[in-house]
């Protein structure tokens, strides 16, 4: 039987930034002057240069792949103080890519893979007698195309400034581990002056353990030291079994795993990795029902995997999309020869200390899978996570493009979880060949949301399917649309690829962070509960002939605006799990409907259009759905407000455009234009519209669906902003309270 069970304690280390400290780390990230074709700003990290351009395909070198973005070359400089430190180094989170770094003229490191984080240590070259420095970063992201998905250009996570003494504790080698519940056993080890390491280690008891989980995220803290050198340890206690038998189990207790996909960018913000959006983006994913989020196809943020462990979320740490046959001309299989050790153990190091994370995968979809020395490439990648983690299973997302999947079981062998990326319908034979394999659907359809919650339901062996994807992204462009008639027709990946898209419209959630009907769908398959939610199908024809692609789900909107359809069909979904569904137009009854397995979960009425007001009813729970009138004004919502380590503030704002009766127009296309004053920035204002030319961080939008999204930035430690968005309605205005404390 294949088994694996663990106790781990887990733990994220940072460093310290209190005066009674050794080790400090303060943000880096204000004040650089960035160059590039010539042309020189001021800019604040994280920084994407590509984001404050508008997708072209005459132009954009990343292709359809990247979403027709420029890439190209751009140099950051900044001038700082020399510490009062006996070493210093600069932390970079992630630069894409290949970066190199120079103080006072002098190389002091570099780094290719643009998805893992890099320390230079920049003592030696550091001016000791005019105390004033300079540090220049190149980077190079002209090679193009080097990936499949939107990867913006620039260093686009934090920058950190590091002082240490001569004798620190290394944070990247702090490890927690429990041979019990009870017992917290901390590992690390101090650098020492002469570059010799000290291992130290930590025993605490816990007579009583709160465990961790997504349901009840609790987590500890505590201290290590060593040689006058201090550093706070944060830890959550949790166990995981898998088997075939028993699925995955957390805390002794099996769960389903609902998961999605997510890429790394931020949506509007293109690649930029503030600590709020991150955290935004784990929310938005939890809110939606999911309990696992898979990091496709690269290494995360810190600020990402923090929010996972203190919001609840469950994660697989991808490390990559490719190996050594390329994908694209420029891509990982051009690096992975040189550097592969130190970036999957990178990640691993970096990560292994967060609860949340229970799975390391080591790549997606390899184009070499049918060249037996892919399994020699599989082994070396998990040796070298074994090598810095024993306690967490490693995956692969394995595929076929054609009828050869049974081949790959040597490869799957390798794999204590074996990914299944569109592949979940070949579990009956795979189980009876192996029946030790503990399988999981590491990408799959949307619209195949029923069928792969019922096998997950159904199948111990199967602990979950992860869909493809939680989140609109950008880059991939036009994978998930849907399209009329006329239109450019196929897949996203045709030859030409589709240069109206610069995004994916397969996400559960869109970039603005509306939630789609088959969002809640989804939700209403995975809860208990009797949540009740209606939305309506597009009628064929209405706008056009719909084609569907692959990745898409048929256009479905919570509207009851079919001007121009009246006394034609209109086919409404209700989602619940409740046993009967009433509907209602205008408080008439149209009909009832039994519930349960067999319709999926889901009620389909018939149901003339006729303006007025749809109104479900089930389980004790109405919805309803009411004609909007002709847009009236512009109502803007500032969403919840999030504490950040980075200190940088943002404040997102929804605009929707409302009748006179505050109901959204669901077809209102309004042209906006965002002014913000005060102690405020406009850092993004875009719809959800993967087809708009305009660029993300322009003050300029049209409303599409009749929403949009602003995002402002704080320019000051605390003050206010104001908004107002200008169009042919009425101006709406808001004030935003900012905060930016400097860490």
């Amino acid at each position: 039987m294949k088994k694996m069970k663990h106790y781990v304690a887990f733990a994220l280390a940072l460093c310290a930034s209190v005066g009674a400290i050794a080790q400090t780390q303060t943000l880096f990230d204000d004040g650089w002057q960035f160059t590039r074709e010539g042309k020189t700003v001021t800019v604040n990290l994280p920084h994407d240069w590509d984001i404050y351009e508008a997708p072209n395909p005459a132009t954009g070198a990343t292709g359809t792949g990247g979403g027709w973005y420029p890439g190209g070359k751009g140099e950051y400089r900044k001038t700082f103080k020399t510490p009062d430190a006996d070493v210093v180094k600069l932390y970079f989170e992630g630069v894409y890519q290949k970066a190199e770094v120079f103080v006072n003229g002098q190389k002091a490191g570099q780094h290719a893979y643009g998805y893992t984080p890099f320390t230079v240590d920049i003592t030696p070259y550091l001016n000791k007698a005019s105390n004033l420095n300079e540090v220049v970063v190149n980077v190079n992201n002209s090679e193009q195309p080097n990936c499949r998905w939107y990867s913006g250009s620039g260093i686009y996570r934090h920058v950190w400034l590091q002082t240490k003494r001569k004798q620190y504790i290394d944070e990247w080698s702090v490890s927690v581990a429990t041979p019990d519940i009870h017992t917290v056993n901390i590992k690390a080890e101090v650098v020492m002056a002469d570059g010799s390491r000290k291992p130290i280690e930590k025993t605490l008891h816990v007579e009583q353990p709160h465990l961790w989980s997504p349901g009840d995220p609790y987590l500890y803290t505590t201290t290590i030291e060593a040689e006058g050198d201090v550093l706070p340890v944060t830890y959550g206690i949790r166990t995981i079994e898998y088997s075939a038998e028993k699925g995955f189990v957390l805390n002794g207790k099996p769960i389903l795993i609902n998961g999605a996909c997510v890429h790394h960018d931020d949506g509007v913000l293109g690649a930029m990795a503030f600590d709020a959006a991150e955290i935004r983006k784990v929310k938005l994913m939890k809110e939606a029902g999911f309990n696992l989020i898979r990091t496709s196809h690269n290494p995360t943020t810190r600020a990402f995997l923090d929010a996972c462990d203190s919001i609840g979320m469950l994660v697989i740490d991808e490390a990559f999309d490719g190996w050594r046959t390329q994908k694209t001309t420029y891509d990982y299989s051009t690096l992975i020869d040189s550097c592969y050790r130190e970036d999957i153990q990178t990640m691993v190091k970096r990560d292994r200390n967060h609860p949340g994370v229970i799975c390391w995968s080591i790549g997606n979809e390899v184009i070499e899978r049918k060249d037996i020395r892919v399994i020699t490439t599989a082994r070396q990648l998990k040796q070298a996570i074994l090598e810095e983690d024993q306690t967490r299973p490693v995956t692969e997302a394995l595929c076929s493009w054609d009828s050869d999947w049974e081949i790959y079981d040597p490869h799957a062998e390798v794999l204590d979880v074996v990914g299944y990326n569109y592949m979940i319908h070949k579990h009956a034979t795979d189980h009876q060949r192996d029946p030790r394999r503990v399988m999981w659907q590491t990408e799959s359809f949307p619209r195949d949301a029923f069928k792969n919650w019922a096998l997950t339901h159904d199948h111990p062996y199967i602990v979950g399917d992860i869909v493809w994807t939680g989140l609109d992204y950008l880059g991939e462009s036009g994978i998930g649309r849907y399209y009329y008639e006329g239109e450019r027709p196929g897949e996203h990946y045709v030859d030409g690829g589709q240069p109206d898209w610069h995004g994916a419209y397969c996400g559960d959630v869109d970039i603005t962070g509306w939630r789609k009907p088959i969002s809640h769908y989804r939700e209403t398959l995975w809860k208990e509960s009797q949540d009740l939610y209606m939305a309506v199908r597009e009628p064929d024809d209405y706008q056009g002939k719909i084609k569907e692609t692959a990745w898409s789900v048929w256009p479905t909107w919570e509207s009851w605006n079919w001007i121009g359809w009246e006394g034609k069909p209109v086919e409404v979904e209700v989602y619940t799990k409740a046993p009967e569904v009433k509907l209602y137009l205008n408080d008439k009854l149209v009909d009832r409907k039994t519930v349960n397995r067999e319709t999926a979960f889901k009620a389909v009425f018939q149901v003339p259009y006729e303006a007025g007001t749809l109104r479900a009813e089930a389980g004790g729970k109405s919805v309803t759905l009411t004609t909007a009138g002709a847009p009236a004004r512009l109502r803007l919502t500032p969403d919840r407000r999030v504490i950040t380590a980075d200190g940088q503030d943002l404040a997102y704002v929804t605009i929707e455009v409302v009748d006179s009766k505050g109901n959204v127009c669901p077809d209102a296309a309004i042209p906006c234009e965002a002014i913000v004053k005060g102690q405020g920035s406009i850092l993004a204002f875009a719809s959800a519209d993967l087809k708009d030319r305009e660029a993300y961080t322009s003050p300029k939008v049209t409303t599409w669906k009749g929403r949009a999204l602003l995002v402002v930035r704080s320019t000051q430690k605390i003050g206010r902003a104001q908004v107002s968005i200008k169009s042919s309605l009425p101006t709406a205005s808001l004030t935003i309270q900012t905060t930016k404390s400097i860490k």
